[in-house]
């Protein structure tokens, strides 16, 4: 099943892994390895302040590609491809020259929200990263670097100075973050390196960066294995990455892969199980995210149509609808009501080409010379509200549609990075609205140990509606009012006094807006809570200050009217 806009590949997420300096995942200097590796390591001891880490993508022999075979796979568009182990040593020289006065070692203290106690953190941590200075005075490294920052320090290559960083904007989608430095003497000395483009298959690239295991610059050898749309562990989403053969170790994260005298991408996460399979961000999703912040002063997001798709691979499934030979393209499952694509499409047409191209069978569309990536690419690069034409069969006819597209939200929000999360506290019950972070506290294994049916709703369900939320009773701080009830948390509450809720500011105001003698809660399974509403206030007060929780609200679900409402009701 394609996933054009929704969250898929939970085998995946858990086995890609970030790699930030969290993650233990072991680090070699070449000159600690052995004998074989000697010869390489001695020319590089000029460079006292570096380390060099060692992958298989150093080159050997069997490392060297014909030039007429890389001709003839690639066409026109083939690279200058020469021995890779003739121009090993010329691009890690190259990349030490180009990383000593850009690339900076990020040190960030971080703190993380409880979701289980909404209303406080989790401990500070400390993390560190890379990244790596762009033009018009800016880093960019990874968004998980710096997420649920409160303080971040850079420090330049050579120098014993920390420098304090703030975070100008994060795209925890496409996993990267532009900093901004104000003292100018961190800048003194200091080079942007240029973006480049998108590398070959077997082109070599040096990652960059700071990984566990020593305190000073490492670059790491590496071939470009493969390019296409993978899924990004940091923000569960999937948009168009590079694959490559080089080590990326924890606090690598952020670095450049660099590629002649530019960058190809950014390092941030390897596949764990495995040996030397790093990924790094490629240029065009790079461009697109700092392009968005040029533009907006902001993160604008990643477009989607926001839909499903079947391929039509099966020769019967597309006789069936209709498909007339030479024909190709997907079949639409589900369409997010709340997408553009939902005015004009339905359920059962055939998406034949995007812009103008032509989608094949299993939903891929041509990528370069001789590859092909899923046409979800071609719409996650398209701008905020621009428009697409959609080529459909419907019915055995074509039609043609204009489609805007837009970033969309998914009903249950898979990440909530950078802000502290929503709760309303009412006579002991917690209410709370459901996210992926909430089913993440139940562990590693969350998909198997959290509760099943939100577990699925999370990842199954649509909003119908803008501003939508599924309303959860996360828990019951245990009081004389609320007393029998304790086995009704995890429900999703469906109504209070029978008016069906929206989100959680909505139930807030039904709650507050009570004007009868008792206020009800309808939950899953056709579950009753009923309350006196004036005892459950004075109850809510009386629960609080024996919790010592401050506010019975997030500050988002705050109004002025509220404001000195909660003040006095932690004060009584």
């Amino acid at each position: 099943m394609l996933r054009i806009g929704l969250t898929a590949g939970r085998a995946a997420v858990r086995r890609l892994r970030t790699s930030s300096n969290r993650c233990l995942v072991r680090n070699f200097n070449l000159n600690n390895n052995n004998n074989s590796k000697n010869a390489f390591a001695s020319s590089f001891r000029a460079f006292t302040a570096c380390s060099i880490s060692d992958s298989k993508a150093i080159a050997t022999t069997s490392n060297v590609l014909d030039a007429e075979t890389v001709t003839e796979a690639y066409g026109a568009d083939a690279p200058k491809y020469g021995a890779v182990e003739d121009s090993a040593m010329s691009d890690a020289y190259a990349a030490i020259e180009l990383a000593l006065d850009s690339v900076v070692k990020i040190f960030t203290v971080a703190s993380s929200p409880n979701y289980f106690l909404p209303w406080q953190n989790k401990s500070q941590r400390e993390t560190m990263g890379s990244g790596f200075v762009i033009s018009q005075r800016r880093i960019l490294t990874n968004a998980h670097v710096v997420a649920d920052h409160t303080f971040v320090l850079v420090r330049k290559h050579g120098s014993p100075t920390k420098y304090r960083a703030e975070v100008k904007a994060v795209g925890h989608e496409c996993d990267l973050a532009i900093l901004v430095v104000e003292n100018e003497e961190f800048w003194d000395g200091m080079t942007f390196l240029e973006l480049g483009d998108v590398p070959f298959l077997q082109e070599a690239v040096a990652v960059v960066g700071y990984p566990q295991g020593g305190d000073n610059i490492s670059v790491t050898k590496g071939v470009v294995s493969r390019v296409e749309p993978t899924q990004y562990v940091h923000g569960a989403s999937q948009l168009l990455a590079i694959q490559i053969d080089a080590a990326i170790n924890p606090g690598n994260s952020g670095g450049p892969a660099i590629m002649g005298d530019k960058v190809a991408g950014v390092a941030f996460q390897n596949l764990s199980g495995a040996e030397n399979i790093g990924y790094i961000i490629p240029v065009p999703v790079i461009k697109h995210f700092i392009a968005g912040v040029e533009e907006t002063g902001d993160y604008v997001g990643f477009c989607s149509m926001g839909m499903s798709c079947q391929p039509t691979e099966n020769a019967q499934l597309r006789e069936h609808f209709q498909m007339r030979p030479g024909l190709t393209g997907v079949l639409v499952s589900k369409i997010n009501p709340l997408s553009d694509a939902y005015k004009v499409l339905k359920k059962d047409d055939i998406v034949l080409s995007f812009d103008g191209v032509p989608i094949a069978n299993d939903g891929t569309v041509p990528f370069r010379n001789r590859e092909r990536i899923t046409f979800d690419h071609l719409v996650s690069m398209k701008k905020p509200d621009e428009t697409a034409q959609v080529r459909v069969m419907r019915n055995g006819e074509e039609h043609e549609f204009s489609v805007t597209l837009r970033p969309l939200q998914p009903l249950v929000p898979v990440h909530q990075f950078d802000k502290l999360p929503s709760y309303f506290i009412f006579a002991g019950f917690v209410f709370i609205p459901l996210t992926q972070p909430y089913l993440h506290e139940y562990g590693e294994d969350w998909y198997n140990t959290s509760p099943r049916r939100l577990c699925e709703r999370a990842l199954r369900e649509l909003p119908k509606k803008a501003g939508e939320q599924l309303v959860i009773l996360s828990q019951i701080l245990m009081d004389d009012i609320n007393a029998g009830y304790e086995r009704l948390a995890e429900l999703q509450v469906k109504k209070v006094n029978g008016v069906e809720v929206d989100n959680l500011k909505h139930l807030r105001q039904l709650v507050e807006d009570c004007s009868i003698e008792s206020v009800r809660f309808d939950l899953d399974d056709e579950r009753v809570i009923a309350l006196n509403y004036d005892a459950a206030k004075v109850a809510t007060s009386r629960i609080l200050k024996r919790h010592r929780i401050p506010y019975a609200m997030s500050t988002d679900l705050i109004d002025e009217q509220n404001v000195s409402q909660m003040e006095l009701a932690c004060s009584s």
